[in-house]
């Protein structure tokens, strides 16, 4: 007797994407249409059009959205509009901003911008998606954590705070909502091929030091940490909740 195969699909799901300009949030999108879903692109004034065209053109339906995620209240005027025209099944809070400065003259406004944009609009965007979800007894939430949800790092205070308080965020949700029927789980890239990362990999010096650290000997893809997503969005991942799951290359085991 041949065992069912698991179902990564999501036909006939649609997906909520932050951040979805370009690296990942642009795979994820591409990702989840790939697999089926209808995805709403969220950019910063909804710069996301191109990102949207090319969901649309894998047969799948889509929408440039978005509002500047530090500014809560408009963030919380466009979700309502979202909700009201979309049934949104898949929230994927992938956006997040970094400001590097040692903590002692880190200025007080780029913390607040950092905790905004990282942490209080993904609370805001999943609360606001989860009443939905729990009504609807069906939904998957996955934050986009970091390795500096685990670790210190230098000179980013306030991001390191940021994906300290999203995993602690994803797993208190979990806990009150997987009964209900809706997931909560984080993915957390190690070091990427991605425009933020352009800059080390440039320097000779620091990118063999980094690369030289991750046990497969390379930097990953946004399409790497993507199809982490895909998995955790999936019914096939419905046993899954309150769970960080890491995309490093072996970096934190080393």
């Amino acid at each position: 007797m041949t065992a069912p195969a698991p179902d990564f699909t999501l036909h006939g799901r649609t997906a909520l994407v932050t951040g979805a300009r370009s690296g990942i949030g642009r795979a994820c999108a591409l990702a989840l249409a790939a697999t089926g879903a209808d995805v709403l692109c969220w950019g910063r004034a909804g710069d996301v059009g191109d990102t949207a065209d090319e969901v649309k053109a894998l047969g799948r339906q889509s929408r440039a959205v978005g509002a500047d995620l530090a500014d809560l209240e408009a963030t919380t005027r466009e979700v309502g509009r979202l909700l009201d025209d979309h049934r949104v099944d898949v929230l994927v809070n992938n956006a997040g901003i970094i400001r590097r400065a040692p903590a002692g003259s880190t200025p007080l406004g780029d913390w607040r911008e950092v905790l905004a944009v990282n942490l209080d609009s993904a609370f805001l965007l999943a609360t606001l998606v989860g009443r939905q979800m729990l009504a609807n007894q069906w939904g998957r939430i996955i934050n986009m954590a970091s390795l500096l949800s685990f670790q210190g790092g230098i000179l980013v205070p306030a991001y390191t705070a940021s994906k300290h308080g999203l995993a602690g965020l994803t797993k208190a949700l979990a806990n009150e909502w997987a009964a209900e029927g809706v997931t909560v789980n984080a993915v957390a890239p190690g070091y990427m091929a991605t425009d933020n990362t352009a800059s080390l990999r440039a320097d000779p010096v620091r990118e063999a030091s980094i690369r030289g650290r991750i046990p497969t000997g390379y930097w990953g893809e946004p399409e790497d940490v993507a199809a982490a997503v895909v998995f955790l969005a999936s019914p096939a991942a419905r046993y899954v909740s309150g769970h960080v799951l890491v995309v490093d290359g072996g970096w934190l085991a080393r």
